[in-house]
């Protein structure tokens, strides 16, 4: 079967899902980094009411307009309103009302003086400067007001959001549910994290590396499991954990050795191939499937490129899936200072560092089944297919990650 480019494989792979519409309501406690399934609009004006944004005095501004420290004005300080309490008295010529922050503006009162600018008399107080007509004064509905959109349908909300919708009162918040994604990874060789690790064996990082990053992305994990190298096991766990799932995430098995048992695998479960194998490297034997109408996205086993398999090829999918927009692939044109020299028939993608226009590749080996040296990397450099050498200071476009 032919390789197909990325960006074929990308096509291909969104033609196999529609933006998610299943909505749910979740505390806002949750609502972090969840995509909100409706207009919200106020309800009410906020604040609701006139209040003060400092502690001071509530007076009349034409009482203070030619208040100075040499000839302060001179005001009857008729009540003290505190947040939370409403007054009883309204401000006229010649009285003043002692307010605190976020207290109610008495009537009568057009201006707030700062305490700092009187006497800080409790019967009486000297003004010692002039507020003109509504200074320090802050407006019912000066956040929004009735009737007001306040946040669209698919919007990512944030500690800002969230905040927005605690003062409208509300304790839930109407979002997207969660795409369900079953983990899994395959292998003889692996054992779990914790386990004693037998002679020929390695500890499992793609159930950790890669579950961690997408539940980063707002994936519910609904399976993180491991299985050996057997065809008809792992056709039975992919059966058992597709149900539960949008799409089922596989490592391991995927190439064309032995052990490669992704493919009979998918033949039990009388899959329907959508492609195998994608010109980059690392990840080149990537397989694709469907499967009851779930799709199934088996990945190398290889750690890096199994991580960069995530970034190019799930974290688009994940994108249309939700109508996040941080998650489609960002692109950035930067300095390479460092230089590559290893020429590559298919684009590869090298682990690197990118920082205002200036990129470095990673110190330490790059080959697929090296994890260690992503540490500290926030994109890969891509060299196309036929590239030659990059010098010091060659242009090159960065795919940001993580």
């Amino acid at each position: 079967m032919e390789k197909l480019s990325l960006d074929e494989a990308t096509k291909r792979l969104l033609e196999q899902v529609e933006p998610l519409q299943e909505a749910e309501e979740i505390s806002l406690w949750d609502a972090k980094n969840r995509i909100l399934a409706e207009d919200v609009f106020a309800t009410r004006n906020q604040p609701p009411f006139a209040r003060s944004p400092l502690d001071g005095y509530a007076v009349q501004s034409e009482d203070i307009k030619s208040a100075t420290k040499e000839a302060p004005a001179r005001l009857t300080v008729i009540e003290e309103v505190a947040a939370g309490r409403v007054g009883q008295k309204q401000v006229t010529a010649g009285t003043a009302v002692r307010i605190m922050t976020g207290a109610p503006i008495p009537k009568g009162a057009d201006a707030i003086v700062r305490q700092e600018d009187t006497d800080y008399g409790e019967g009486r107080v000297c003004v010692y400067q002039s507020v003109g007509h509504y200074g320090n004064y802050c407006f019912e509905g000066e956040d929004y007001r009735a009737g007001d959109c306040l946040m669209k349908k698919g919007s990512l909300l944030g500690a800002a959001h969230v905040g927005v919708l605690a003062s409208l009162g509300l304790k839930k918040a109407l979002v997207l549910r969660k795409v369900r994604v079953a983990l899994i990874t395959t292998g003889d060789e692996i054992v779990l994290p914790g386990e004693t690790l037998p002679e020929g064996k390695i500890y499992d990082s793609n159930l950790f590396s890669l579950g961690v990053q997408l539940q980063s992305w707002g994936v519910e994990l609904t399976a993180k499991r491991r299985v050996g190298d057997e065809a008809g096991l792992v056709a039975a766990m992919i059966a058992k954990e597709a149900k539960d799932a949008d799409m089922v995430i596989t490592t391991g098995g995927v190439s064309v050795g032995k052990k490669d048992i992704m493919h009979d695998a998918l033949k039990l479960l009388d899959g329907q191939r959508i492609f195998w194998r994608v010109a980059i490297k690392p990840g080149m034997p990537t397989l694709c499937a469907r499967y009851k109408g779930k799709l199934i996205l088996c990945l190398s086993g290889n750690p890096y490129a199994a991580a960069v398999n995530l970034e190019l090829l799930v974290r688009p999918l994940l994108a249309k899936l939700t109508g996040r927009k941080d998650l489609c692939l960002r692109r950035k044109r930067a300095s390479l200072q460092n230089g590559y020299h290893k020429k590559s028939a298919v684009t590869r993608y090298v682990r690197a560092y990118y920082r205002e226009g200036e990129a470095w590749i990673a110190n330490g080996s790059n080959d697929s089944g090296v994890l260690s040296s992503l540490c500290g990397c926030n994109c890969l450099v891509e060299i196309p297919a036929g590239t030659g050498q990059i010098g010091q200071g060659g242009q090159v476009w960065v795919v940001m990650i993580g």
